[in-house]
């Protein structure tokens, strides 16, 4: 079975910085919402 892969905070961080900056390119906010969308869900407390 394969592992099942998550983008870490890290690098979520960077790519919500990436998709809030104005002057980054298409393929910068494909790649960077990619990356926010194999994020593990927050849990509720």
């Amino acid at each position: 079975m394969a592992k099942c892969k998550t983008t870490s905070e890290k690098v979520a961080s960077k790519a919500a910085k990436v998709l809030n900056d104005p002057k980054s390119s298409k393929t910068d906010k494909a790649i960077a919402g990619s990356a926010l969308s194999q994020k593990k869900p927050e849990k509720k407390k």
